[in-house]
């Protein structure tokens, strides 16, 4: 491989030299008090993460509980979907992309869902929303940031359809969280999924959940866990009790382990957590490099954070409309473009069967993005800000894709793109 080889793509994306340094250090035993360590860094990190990632980096929950899971995101969702649903309750889901159409897939073999389905790259239509959540509804899904697409979708008015109905709100956050705002209380999300191969910029292979209303003794999950402080110290309330301001105050009475997977019961992970371990072995050397790349977010902040991936999405954006290109998802007043991820359009010339010169031009110039997913292939190209690019690294991303495209005979406008990326970065 170059040694100039930029990774681009929407994950797993670059990791930093000390992360990958933290991986490559001598093996401890998962239960060994060396571990121990490294998993509170890492969850202390995640609930700074989770709970500040707002511009001002303002608290947007109390009393919450990261869990860390040995997999990727997807067994997050599942656990998420599983411990808090019967075979016989309804789940709605929202799904305009892969991602949608994944928890739907997972929540189908565990309840009975009603889906609230969108053409890939579509706005969500809140009033179809609205009209499909009801009082027996128990849980509603959606993903925030659509990596096939994205569009940004409204979290926060799904999240008030959702708790006007008494319904528990799960929100894969995988390509938002680390990167963009995201408000927990605020949105009523009572469990949200991210992973480490995305804007956390960690290696693939393991994830993590926020479960809102933290650990409560008294109902689901265990009596390990208390609240935690702002600064991630764990600290019991009051009365003993978790004192918690979010808006689904009972979301731990919904969680039962003993209805999930057994490697997703969610009571188990909590009263692991509380002890710094995870239920069965975990995989030690993922967990030390997420534990540095929240470390390297907390020490960066996430109000910078969240500015820099916004500067950097729009100076990509611009630079493809300065070349003559159009991008794929369509918005209306509730939805936005990512801000960690850009999908643009193929143009003539380099869609469909020609796409693939198109993309063996770009990896010539030690450069990787991604094509559209599932019946997207061939239609888009994605491109992704997350983690730790430096503005040197996105020029050169869009130097080599508007180079690739005139490789392959498309009239496309390069220098105009990197001068209004240029600008955008600069100002």
């Amino acid at each position: 491989m170059r040694e100039d080889f930029l990774l681009l793509n929407p994950g797993p994306v670059p990791l930093s030299a000390d992360v990958r340094e933290a991986m490559s250090e001598p093996m401890v035993s998962h239960r060994s008090a060396a571990f121990e360590a490294v998993y509170e860094r890492a969850q202390d990190g995640l609930e700074y993460v989770f709970e500040r990632s707002t511009p001002s980096e303002a608290s947007t929950s109390v009393g919450g509980e990261a869990l860390i899971l040995n997999g990727t995101a997807t067994m997050g969702m599942e656990a998420a979907v599983a411990n808090l649903v019967d075979e016989d309750d309804e789940l709605v889901a929202v799904v305009n992309g892969k991602f949608g159409r994944r928890f739907k897939r997972i929540a189908e073999r565990h309840c009975e869902v009603t889906p609230v389905e969108f053409d890939w790259g579509d706005p969500v239509d809140l009033d179809a929303v609205d009209a499909a959540v009801s009082d027996d509804t128990e849980v509603v899904t959606v993903v925030h940031n659509e990596t096939s697409t994205g569009l940004l979708n409204p979290v926060r008015e799904i999240g008030e359809i959702a708790a006007a109905a008494d319904a528990r709100f799960v929100v894969d956050g995988v390509t938002s969280i680390g990167g963009d705002e995201f408000r927990i209380d605020d949105w009523n999300v009572d469990i949200a999924v991210t992973d480490g191969q995305k804007a956390l910029a960690a290696p693939p292979g393991v994830s993590a959940l926020y479960v809102a209303d933290g650990v409560d003794e008294s109902q689901g999950l265990s009596s390990a866990s208390e609240g935690r402080s702002p600064s991630g110290n764990r600290k019991p309330s009051a009365s003993g009790d978790n004192q918690n301001t979010s808006c689904s105050d009972d979301v731990d009475a919904h969680i039962d382990g003993g209805n999930a997977p057994f490697y997703e019961d969610l009571d188990w992970h909590s009263r692991k957590a509380g002890q710094h371990q995870t239920p069965f072995t975990s995989a030690v050397p993922l967990f030390r490099g997420l534990a540095v790349a929240v470390e390297e977010i907390e020490a960066e902040g996430m109000s910078g954070r969240i500015a820099r991936h916004r500067r950097q999405s729009t100076a990509f954006r611009e630079a493809m409309w300065a070349m003559g290109l159009e991008s794929f998802p369509e918005l209306n007043e509730a939805t936005a473009y990512s801000n960690t991820l850009t999908a643009i359009d193929l143009p003539e010339g380099a869609r469909g069967d020609d796409s693939e010169a198109f993309f063996d031009a770009v990896s010539e110039r030690g450069v990787s993005i991604s094509g559209g997913q599932a019946h997207l292939g061939g239609e888009v190209f994605r491109v992704s800000n997350m983690g730790n690019l430096t503005s040197d690294q996105l020029l050169r991303g869009i130097r080599t894709i508007g180079e690739a495209f005139e490789q392959v005979g498309v009239d496309i406008d390069t220098e105009a793109g990197v001068k209004k990326a240029r600008n955008e970065l600069d100002a």
